[in-house]
């Protein structure tokens, strides 16, 4: 399977502390992976890595074949990624309509096909993001960033606050679209089984990679699927 995009000896530092230590993983093109660990394990300074987010102390970033170790995050923006931070990812003071438009690659209306994912949205376009509960945030975030059209997805903790129903059908939807080509990257704390469809599954801890391989190889007994 071809790969889309790499981290390759990745060092990241907050001040003194080393959040990961070195890394080398490897994100196969047009599929989904997942980055499994705790809190404090480096899944997210490792999205934030391919996103650009955080400078490197260490290491190079790859897509496409190419270095975008030195490319600002606005720069691979506007090469086709997109990220989905675990907080803070909607614009509080813009309507939900607002927010979902601002993902349209130039169109201002909402795409259809995030309302066609995600039929609950519809009833919230004129709230404000702000007003809204945290999983809300979040499914206008994620709405956002699809609506984007994006080749490498980036996504932290995607099913934060929402109902389980709901993020099974996030999951699909992510499956789907690299079913379609699209590059998909999510982390969260524990493998659902609705994501048992993906293609790889590395597991952090303490700023390293302990384990990469399939889900259904994803250290049995430590990390076992949830419901």
């Amino acid at each position: 399977m071809p790969v889309a995009a790499a981290l390759c000896g990745v060092r990241v530092r907050y001040g003194p502390l080393e959040a990961l230590h070195g890394v080398d993983l490897a994100f196969p093109a047009a599929a989904v992976t997942v980055l499994l660990g705790r809190n404090g394990s480096g899944r997210t300074s490792a999205l934030h890595a391919l996103a650009g987010v955080v400078p490197l102390s260490g290491g190079r970033v790859c897509w496409r074949g190419r270095d975008v170790t030195g490319l600002s995050v606005h720069r691979r923006v506007r090469l086709g990624l997109a990220l989905v931070p675990a907080e803070r990812g909607v614009f509080g003071s813009l309507t939900v309509a607002e927010n979902l438009g601002l993902g349209g690659a130039g169109r201002a209306e909402v795409p259809a096909e995030v309302l066609e994912a995600f039929p609950e949205l519809s009833a919230l376009l004129p709230r404000r993001a702000g007003t809204l509960s945290g999983g809300q945030r979040q499914l206008v975030a994620v709405g956002r960033a699809l609506g984007a059209r994006p080749d490498l997805l980036l996504l932290d903790e995607p099913e934060r606050g929402l109902a389980p129903a709901v993020a099974a059908r996030l999951h699909a939807v992510l499956l789907a679209g690299a079913a379609g080509g699209r590059t998909v990257v999510l982390a969260v704390q524990s493998l659902p089984r609705s994501l048992a469809g993906a293609a790889a599954v590395h597991v952090l801890h303490r700023g390293e990679v302990v384990f990469s391989g399939e889900p259904g190889e994803a250290l049995p007994g430590r990390f076992t699927p949830t419901p």
